[in-house]
C-alpha cells in the first residue's frame, strides 16, 4: 500500500504515537563533545600567541640571561654541570606550570564573569568530561610554551637528555597538576582579585622556592625540610633529572608524589564540578 493511499487517520495517529526527539545515544564517554572542549581551549590561548607563547619565552630568556650575568655560567652546581645548564631546565618546568594553571583558571573565571558558563555546563557533557576536556587544554599550553622555551635556550645552553621518560612524565605531570589547580581556582574565584590572590599568594612562592634557581642540598636542614613537602620540587626535581641525570630526591619518590597528587585533584575536580559549587544558581 502506497503512502497516498493510507488513510489520513491512519498517519496521523502514527505521527502522534512516534517521540518527537529522539533521546542521542553517546555511550559511555562523549568523545565528540570532550574532543570539541579540548580543541575550544587551545584555539582559545592560540588565537592570541603573542600573549600566551611568545611572552613566557621572552620572560624565561630575560631570566637566563640576568642569573648568567650575575653568577656567571662558569659556576659549578652538580658536579660538571655549570648553572646555566642546572637552572635552565627549572625555569623550563616553572614556565610550563605557570601557563598550564592560567589556561584554565582564565577559562572558568572569565566564562563566570561574563555570563556563558551556561555554555560549558548545557552541552551533554559529564563532570569528569569537563574536566578532562579543560585540564588537557592547560597541559597542551604548558607543554607548548615549554618546547618553545626550551629550543629558544639550545643557542645559549647545553641541554643534554640524560633520560627522557622522566622529562615527559614530568612534563605533562606538572602541566596536569596545575591545570588541574587552575580548575579548583577558577571554580572557587568569583572574581579576578581572588584569582589574583592565588597566583601571586600560593603559585607564584611554591614555584620560586621549589629549586628552581638553586640547589635544595645548599639550604639548612629545617628549610630543606619545608622543601621536600611542596610537590612543586618534585615536578623541577624529577624534570631536571631527565636532563642532567642529578637528583635531590629519589626519582621514584617525585614519580609517586606526582602521580598521587594528579590523582588527588583530579578527584577533588570531579566532585566540585559535579556538584555545580558556585557554577550552578
Amino acid at each position: 500500500m502506497s503512502a497516498n493511499t493510507v488513510p489520513p487517520e491512519t498517519r496521523l495517529t502514527a505521527l502522534a504515537t512516534e517521540p518527537l526527539c529522539q533521546p542521542r545515544r553517546l555511550g559511555a564517554v562523549n568523545w565528540l563533545g570532550l574532543w570539541e572542549l579540548y580543541l575550544k581551549e587551545v584555539r582559545r590561548f592560540i588565537k592570541v600567541w603573542l600573549q600566551t607563547i611568545a611572552a613566557p619565552v621572552v620572560t624565561s630568556l630575560l631570566f637566563l640571561a640576568i642569573f648568567a650575568l650575575a653568577l656567571g655560567g662558569d659556576v659549578r652546581m652538580a658536579g660538571p654541570v655549570s648553572f646555566l645548564e642546572f637552572l635552565a631546565p627549572g625555569l623550563i618546568m616553572m614556565t610550563m606550570v605557570q601557563n598550564a594553571f592560567a589556561n584554565t583558571s582564565s577559562s572558568v573565571i572569565i566564562a563566570k564573569v561574563q555570563g556563558n558558563i551556561v555554555d560549558l555546563l548545557m552541552p551533554p557533557l559529564s563532570p569528569l568530561e569537563i574536566t578532562l576536556g579543560l585540564s588537557l587544554g592547560g597541559v597542551t599550553r604548558g607543554l607548548v610554551v615549554g618546547l618553545v622555551v626550551g629550543v629558544c635556550m639550545l643557542p645559549f645552553v647545553t641541554l643534554h637528555i640524560h633520560h627522557f621518560g622522566y622529562i615527559l612524565f614530568h612534563a605533562v605531570g606538572a602541566s596536569l597538576i596545575l591545570s588541574l589547580l587552575g580548575t579548583l581556582g577558577g571554580v572557587w574565584s568569583e572574581k579576578f582579585d581572588h584569582m589574583a590572590a592565588i597566583t601571586n599568594f600560593i603559585i607564584t612562592p611554591l614555584s620560586f622556592l621549589s629549586g628552581t634557581f638553586y640547589s635544595i642540598d645548599r639550604l639548612p636542614e629545617s628549610f630543606r625540610f619545608l622543601a621536600h613537602i611542596n610537590p612543586f620540587f618534585y615536578m623541577i626535581d624529577g624534570f631536571r633529572y631527565g636532563f642532567i641525570g642529578h637528583e635531590s630526591a629519589l626519582p621514584l619518590t617525585g614519580l609517586a608524589v606526582v602521580a598521587a597528587t594528579n590523582a588527588v585533584l583530579l578527584a577533588g575536580c570531579y566532585l566540585l564540578v559535579r556538584s555545580g559549587y558556585k557554577l550552578k544558581a
